[in-house]
């Protein structure tokens, strides 16, 4: 099993993560058991468990197929005008934020951000829509039969982080990493630094592909204090 070396500023030598092979999660499926099982031999008490937030999303049936959709002309037209990398460069996703928050305030948020340009602004359309955007993860084109599936966010993920801990005694997180060199601790259990996790996690080990590794071990063989466990929990 594949161990990758943390090197990242603001953390101490001695990091190490673990990407961990699972078979595919289903919706409606005991997630808990299916990393207990996953993580036995390989984590243990002092480690901590990174969780793909997809994962857990689509155990809870927090998923739909893109092709229950059907996006309106504001969706394909604003779409096609989006970053590739965008969520909200597929129009199904766009449109699932329009039902959400109203085509007026997408729009509005479209011609701030392109105000925003014009004075050096980057971003308004993401800080105006706020967890609409950040809750929904577009299909990525990777793993069936979820490769046309927009995902969004776990529901309760401290719990369910809370949840793993107390069936596998390992500390445990609920995470957003990207191949874009971001993480975000969606969730996690007690006694966890978030922040330092998420420094562990900028590049990505769980993999944005067909890795099917959707947990992450990680490990402390450093001397001192843990830099993931302790100090700053949320």
């Amino acid at each position: 099993m594949k161990s990758l070396r943390v090197e990242r500023n603001g953390l101490p030598s001695g990091i190490v993560a673990v990407p961990v092979r699972t078979r595919l999660v289903y919706p409606g499926e005991d997630l808990a058991a299916i990393v207990k099982h996953a993580v036995s031999g390989i984590a243990r008490p002092g480690d901590v468990l990174a969780i793909s937030e997809t994962a857990v999303a689509i155990a809870q049936g927090q998923a739909v197929p893109a092709e229950y959709v059907r996006p309106s002309r504001v969706a394909y037209f604003l779409s096609q005008r989006a970053g590739a990398l965008a969520t909200v460069s597929q129009p199904e996703s766009l449109q699932i934020v329009i039902d959400q928050v109203g085509v007026w305030k997408v729009l509005y948020a479209s011609a701030m951000q392109v105000a925003g340009r014009f004075i050096g602004r980057r971003g308004m359309f993401y800080e105006i829509m706020g967890e609409a955007i950040t809750a929904i993860d577009g299909y990525t084109g990777t793993l069936p039969p979820f490769e046309r599936a927009i995902v969004f966010a776990p529901q309760n993920p401290d719990a369910f982080a809370q949840s793993v801990f107390e069936a596998t005694g390992v500390a445990c997180t609920v995470v957003d990493a990207n191949d874009l060199e971001k993480a975000k601790v969606l969730g996690a259990s007690t006694g966890v630094n978030r922040k330092n996790v998420e420094l562990a996690l900028l590049s990505n080990p769980h993999g944005n592909g067909d890795e099917q590794t959707p947990i992450v071990v990680l490990k402390w063989r450093g001397e001192g204090a843990h830099p993931l466990l302790g100090g700053a929990a949320s």
